[in-house]
């Protein structure tokens, strides 16, 4: 019984981290970890590292800048709040 048990709470801890990866982005700068929510559930840029990349090229990513990584760059202060609509206006479809 106690076997059976720990096979579903495994099961149970494994969807649920299945499921954090399917709904979160997880933004890396050198140390740091940031969350970000997704706008869906998908794996595109799940991990993504923003170390040493220039801002410009971290707004062009489409799910990223739907989550709203641009609020992200401005409280690391990498951009101004005028420099991210900017980008943002740019790269919006």
């Amino acid at each position: 019984m106690k076997a059976r048990l720990k096979q579903y709470l495994f099961i149970v801890i494994a969807a649920l981290a299945g499921y954090f990866i399917l709904t979160h982005h997880i933004i890396f700068d050198g140390k740091q970890i940031y969350l970000l929510k997704k706008n869906g559930m998908h794996l595109h840029y799940t991990f993504y590292s923003i170390k040493q990349k220039k801002p410009e090229v971290i707004m062009q990513v489409d799910k990223l800048r739907d989550a709203r990584i641009g609020d992200l760059l401005v409280e690391l202060e990498k951009i101004t709040d005028e420099e991210r609509y900017k980008l943002e206006s740019k790269y919006s479809y």
